[in-house]
């Protein structure tokens, strides 16, 4: 029953870099937009990066540049590749996958970023 699995999450050293992946078992994949937020204690859940069927992309301003959004479709994964990681940028990142502008619309249960010295 699980539609969006994400993995590596950790703790790393500010200006370091970390690769977190979203497997999507449960959805068809390749007809989704995929995304990635991220919500920090005490805020609201924040669009990190979106990837549509066709690749394109936008970024948060605060991670543009910084962070790269990409997906396998063989694969059905999407990928947030993060350098030069900041304090800021620690927070619970969610998978979330929707197709038709929200007609369908699941999510992951969270994998933990913590940035610190």
């Amino acid at each position: 029953q699980v539609q969006l699995v994400e993995s590596g999450g950790g703790l790393v050293q500010p200006g370091g870099s970390l690769n977190l992946s979203c497997a999507a078992p449960g959805i068809m994949f390749s007809i989704y937009t995929m995304g990635w937020f991220r919500q920090a204690p005490g805020k609201q859940r924040e669009l990190v990066a979106r990837i549509s069927v066709g690749s394109s992309t936008n970024y948060a301003e605060s991670v543009k540049g910084r962070f790269t959004i990409s997906r396998d479709n063989a694969k059905k994964t999407v990928y947030l590749q993060m350098n030069s990681l900041k304090p800021e940028d620690t927070a619970v990142y969610y998978c979330n996958g929707r197709w038709d502008s929200g007609r369908l619309d699941y999510w992951g249960q969270g994998t933990q970023v913590t940035v610190s010295s």
